[in-house]
C-alpha cells in the first residue's frame, strides 16, 4: 500500500486554492507539511487546522520572487523536520489581458512569480536534494500552456517555460535522485480570477469556474498521487481538467 507517513513536504501558495487544499490532504494522508505564502495570518490559521485534526504542519512566510525567502523555506523545513522530500510550487498569478493591452506591468509580474518563482524554488532545493541523496520537485503548471488561447499568451508562455525547465531537469536527473513532476489544472475553482485586472476577462473567468469548475482538491489528489510513488517511479506530468472542459 502506497502511503505518505513520514513525507516532508513544502507547499507555496499554501494560504488558498490548490495550495490550501494539497497542504490538508497530504498531511490527513500522513505527510509533514508546511505552508508558505506572504498571508501569515491565513497560513498559520490553516496550519492550526491541521493540528487539531491530528497532522503535522508548520508555517513560513514567503514571497516566491524573492530567491532568499525560497532558501528560507527550505532552511526552514530542514531545521524543523530534519530534511525536506518534497517541494510543491504552487503559487502563481494570473493577470492575463490581450497582447494589444500592452500591460508589460502584468508581464512582467506572471515572469517573476510564476517562472522565476519555480526557479528560486529549484535554486533552494536542488542543492538539498542532492546532498540527501533524494529528492521530488513538483510544479503546478497549466493546460493553457498546451493551446494558444486569446488574452493568455503570456500567462501560457510561463507555464510553458515551466513545463521545459521540468523536462530539462527532469533528463539531468536519470541518477534517480530528484524525481519531477508537473500538473497541469484546468478550471479549477479557486481565486486565480482574482489576479487579473481586466474586470470583463476576470468576469468571465469566474463565470467558467462556476459554471465547470471542479474542486482544488482534485489537483491534491493528484499531486499525492505523484509523490507517494516507490523512489523508482516518476510520474512526469498530469493534465488535471474537468470532464466538460474542451
Amino acid at each position: 500500500m502506497l502511503s505518505l507517513n513520514g513525507k516532508i513536504v513544502a507547499i507555496t501558495g499554501a494560504s488558498g486554492g490548490i495550495g490550501e487544499a494539497t497542504a490538508r490532504l497530504l498531511a490527513q494522508r500522513g505527510a509533514a507539511v508546511v505552508l508558505a505564502a506572504r498571508r501569515g495570518e491565513r497560513i498559520d490559521a490553516i496550519a492550526q487546522d491541521i493540528r487539531e485534526e491530528g497532522g503535522r504542519a508548520a508555517t513560513c512566510v514567503v514571497d516566491v520572487t524573492k530567491a532568499e525567502d525560497l532558501r528560507r523555506l527550505v532552511s526552514t523545513t530542514v531545521e524543523r523536520y530534519g530534511r525536506i522530500d518534497v517541494l510543491v510550487n504552487n503559487a502563481g498569478i494570473a493577470p492575463i489581458s490581450p497582447l494589444a493591452d500592452l500591460d508589460t506591468e502584468g508581464w512582467s509580474a506572471m515572469i517573476d512569480v510564476n517562472l522565476r518563482g519555480m526557479l528560486n524554488g529549484v535554486a533552494a532545493a536542488l542543492p538539498v536534494f542532492r546532498e540527501q541523496g533524494r529528492g521530488h520537485l513538483v510544479s503546478i503548471v497549466s493546460v493553457a500552456g498546451l493551446s494558444a488561447s486569446p488574452s493568455m499568451a503570456v500567462y501560457a508562455a510561463t507555464k510553458n517555460a515551466v513545463r521545459t525547465v521540468h523536462e530539462g531537469l527532469r533528463t539531468e536527473s536519470t541518477d534517480g535522485v530528484v524525481r519531477t513532476t508537473a500538473i497541469s489544472p484546468g478550471y479549477i475553482r479557486t481565486d486565480l480570477a482574482d489576479s487579473m485586472a481586466d474586470p470583463a476577462l476576470r468576469h468571465r473567468t469566474r463565470e467558467n469556474m462556476d459554471a465547470m469548475g471542479i474542486p482544488p482538491e482534485a489537483v491534491a489528489r493528484a499531486v499525492a498521487f505523484a509523490i507517494e510513488q516507490p523512489d523508482d517511479v516518476e510520474i512526469g506530468e498530469i493534465n488535471v481538467r474537468p470532464t466538460v472542459q474542451a
